[in-house]
């Protein structure tokens, strides 16, 4: 559904509708001073836009489950979630957020249920929890039942009922709807403020300048930076980006994690749940090789961890092929599901029966899976403080943007570091996504109050800035030149330009390969350097000389796809810089020429802008001072 009449202003406006999004709308509508609002008979305008319908969110991928320490299955305590955050992240999460996370994550997931997530169950009726990689005891001691799911549709389940909790509360929304750009502007006393969004009406093609007194970005991770990734296709970065090309900075994007078990050679992920729940995997000689990597956790050890072994397996011979190209190379490793039993894989693990069955043709009940690391989550993003602010990292300090938002996979509270702990993404989304819109909602009561305290109606605009509209103006030309490319390419002596030749699928297939050879799994100053001169140089200029093939503006999906390949290459010039800038290896980065973590110079967040200008930012340090991260 569209707006049928577009605000002059809008006291809200999010940007994205998986988890957080929805989340984000759901903590502003229940807050406590939206209500107080809404008592004094004023009703705040609040906009959620998406460039899907909102249930085709890539949130109903998720599979595996949320982590809380509920203790329904065996004693836990949420200073051991505290703990394994920590450690996971290889000490680069802000212990002070992680604090957040782990304390207020039994609230979060009963407040899931109470919205209508339909959790597995135990047998005396309580919230199911299963094992899941990296969640431990007492510190470290022993694996600990921490994750709730439902079954290993979690995701599924999550996204549908936080919708349904927005259309019953009236949200909203603008599907199909995509940000083409975010609209900073820079004060005379150099304080930043957001100003609103500008958004292509991708039915009608036509671009709409939004104002807004808050704007909260909530887009999602960058998965399709890579060509092997677990990642829905509208994964494409556009958060980070826009906020790039705002003037912002971003933290910690060298930090993307690879999932063990993708399916191979297509990507689809198969649920941590699988090892969860007993799975085990296996090199080309049968062997359980996990135990010489991570003793006394094995295969539910870290996921960089894991991808990492099994990389080492395959770079010592012991891969498998996929036995769909048999002939093929040998860059696999086995998953081993056939001791669970046909009845315990259709009743805990359907989602991963289904993909294994319909995808590689095989049966795991009796066969075994070949699988391989593909690109899973995004850990760095929009730097963002606890309720969920966009900051700058100026001269030492931290300043932040007015009225700027963030939350989900696009944002870095910093609470995964370097490398995030299964269970703990829809744990961020959820929660932090309803802190930040509890924030709004106080920024939207306290303007509301100034207002009617100098007896002036708070629904009028107050935005004089002409900012929004010439960047609407700007992006209307933009799109108009795209299309007229169309005209051009199919000139009337019917010969098509040498342009006409590319296409944005081809810039993003292409990027993706480039990604996927110099920095996916492992990576190296010589190796960053040429995909950083491939990306920089020929990639760039390609996706600035993309045109549409079609001239028709209303349902034109080549100029979204334009638009998302151009958010691609600038994203990815920041991955690379960065990556090549930590000169250590450390959670899901692994430097060949760096093998080993650099506390001394790195034990700190990377923040970079458009200009790949770094500076580095301390890590929080409370409860737990850094240590090996042994296994």
């Amino acid at each position: 559904m569209s707006p049928k009449q577009l605000e002059e202003q809008y006291d809200a406006v999010i940007v994205g509708a998986g988890a957080a999004g929805l989340s984000v709308a759901l903590g502003l509508l229940r807050s406590p001073a939206y209500e107080e609002i809404a008592q004094q008979g004023v009703q705040p305008r609040i906009l959620v836009i998406s460039k899907l319908q909102p249930l085709r969110s890539h949130t109903g991928s998720a599979e595996g489950g949320i982590a809380a320490s509920l203790g329904n299955v065996e004693h836990d305590d949420w200073h051991w979630h505290l703990f394994d955050t920590i450690k996971g992240s290889d000490w680069l999460a802000d212990q002070d957020m992680v604090e957040i996370l782990a304390s207020q994550a039994p609230a979060t997931v009963i407040g899931l249920e109470h919205d209508g997530v339909a959790f597995s169950r135990t047998q005396d009726g309580h919230i199911a929890q299963r094992l899941f990689g990296g969640h431990t005891a007492e510190f470290g001691k022993q694996p600990v039942h921490r994750t709730a799911y439902a079954a290993d549709r979690i995701g599924h389940q999550i996204l549908h009922s936080l919708w349904q909790q927005c259309v019953k509360a009236g949200v909203q929304f603008a599907e199909e709807w995509y940000v083409t750009d975010l609209v900073v502007e820079t004060g005379d006393d150099g304080e930043r403020r957001s100003r609103g969004v500008v958004v292509l009406d991708t039915h009608s093609g036509k671009v709409h300048a939004v104002r807004s007194r808050n704007v909260l970005l909530a887009t999602g991770g960058a998965g399709r930076l890579f060509h092997t990734t677990s990642n829905s296709w509208d994964l494409t970065g556009d958060g980070m980006s826009l906020a790039l090309e705002a003037g912002l900075q971003l933290e910690d994007v060298e930090f993307v994690q690879f999932h063990p078990t993708g399916l191979a050679h297509t990507g689809i992920l198969l649920s941590e749940a699988a090892r969860g729940e007993g799975g085990r995997l296996l090199n080309a000689d049968g062997e359980h090789f996990m135990d010489r990597y991570a003793p006394g956790h094995g295969d539910l050890a870290a996921r960089d961890v894991v991808s990492r072994s099994i990389m080492a397996e395959v770079d010592a011979g012991r891969g498998v092929a996929d036995p769909k190209d048999p002939d093929g190379p040998k860059d696999c490793v086995w998953l081993d599901l056939r001791a669970l039993g046909h009845d315990v894989l259709e009743g805990r693990l359907p989602e991963v029966c289904e993909t294994v069955r319909d995808y590689a043709g095989l049966d795991p009940a009796t066969d075994l899976i070949p699988i391989r690391p593909t690109a899973h989550y995004t850990m760095g993003g929009i730097p963002i403080m606890a309720d969920g602010n966009v900051y700058e990292w100026v001269d030492g300090a931290r300043r932040t943007v007015d009225g700027l938002f963030a939350a989900g996979e696009c944002s870095c509270v910093s609470v995964h570091g370097a490398n995030r702990l299964g269970a703990n993404s829809l744990l961020d989304a959820c929660l932090f996504g309803t802190r930040a819109g509890q924030a709004v909602a106080s920024r939207i009561a306290a303007a509301y109050a100034e207002a009617l305290g100098e007896g002036l109606d708070p629904t009028e605009c107050d935005d004089d800035s002409p900012a929004v509209d010439e960047a609407a103006a700007a992006r209307s030309e933009d799109i108009a030149s795209l299309l007229a490319g169309a005209a051009v390419s199919d000139g009337d002596d019917g010969q098509a330009a040498d342009m006409d030749d590319d296409n944005p699928y081809r810039v993003m297939a292409d990027l993706g390969a480039v990604m996927e050879r110099y920095a996916a799994v492992r990576c190296d100053h010589d190796g960053l350097t040429e995909a950083l001169r491939e990306v920089s140089g020929t990639l760039s200029d390609r996706a600035g000389a993309l045109h549409a093939h079609s001239d028709t503006a209303a349902y034109n999906q080549e100029v979204t796809a334009i638009l998302e390949a151009r958010h691609l290459v600038r994203l990815a010039k920041a991955v690379l810089t960065a990556s090549d800038g930590r000169e250590e290896s450390r959670g899901s980065l692994y430097r060949r020429d760096f093998p080993q973590r650099d506390d001394e110079r790195f034990l700190a967040h990377s923040m970079i802008d458009a200009d790949s200008m770094l500076s580095w930012q301390p890590v929080v340090i409370t409860a737990f001072p850094p240590k090996a991260r042994a296994y």
